[in-house]
């Protein structure tokens, strides 16, 4: 009897995650897999985390839902040529300055690139800004050249520039990983 009970939740689990992704019923993602790191010629700008050899990082092909007010974690890079965003942009195979108002968001949230050159709106620190999706975060490779040998981002990633840092007004001594919450604008 235990057996089928065990068999019955497992079967309900799998036929209410969405094909191709790791998203369960409560909300949450869940790995979907995992990368076995490589180390390379990683870019340390604003503090990135490098690959190490043989450490295992979790993918995501999934990201929270969407709402009014998404949670998310914001992290900063540089969009620019040389920047610790590693090459061009996805959306525009083009490189931004870090006083534009850019973001990358991570894959589930990329979805494809169906947010390319929209806007979306941040909110933290009292303020909001609307910043342009121009790059994926990418939840699911990591650890390559392609990607500065930088692990696979977390699934909850809004990975904005130093511009919109700077106006949502959040101290220099707090950059990194900071709660916000964002929307599509």
């Amino acid at each position: 009897m235990a057996n089928k009970c065990l068999v019955a939740m497992v079967l309900l689990v799998l036929a209410s995650l969405h094909v191709g992704h790791c998203y369960s019923p409560l909300g949450s993602c869940h790995p979907s897999g995992y990368l076995r790191g490589k180390t390379g010629n990683c870019n340390r700008e604003n503090d990135s985390d490098c690959c190490k050899a043989g450490k295992l990082y979790p993918q995501y092909h999934c990201s929270p839902p969407i709402s009014g007010d998404t949670l998310a974690t914001m992290t900063i890079n540089s969009f620019a040529k040389g920047g610790d965003g590693g090459g061009p942009s996805e959306c525009d195979n083009q490189y931004h300055s870090d006083d534009e108002f850019v973001v990358a968001l991570s894959t589930g949230w990329y979805n494809g690139g169906s947010r390319c050159l929209n806007n979306i709106k941040i909110n933290a620190n009292g303020r909001s800004v609307k910043a342009k999706v121009v790059d994926e975060c990418d939840s699911v490779y990591g650890c390559d050249s392609d990607h500065d040998f930088q692990p696979p981002c977390p699934y909850n990633i809004v990975d904005a520039s130093p511009a919109v840092w700077k106006a949502l007004g959040i101290p220099k001594s707090e950059i990194g990983d900071y709660d916000i919450t964002w929307s599509d604008a």
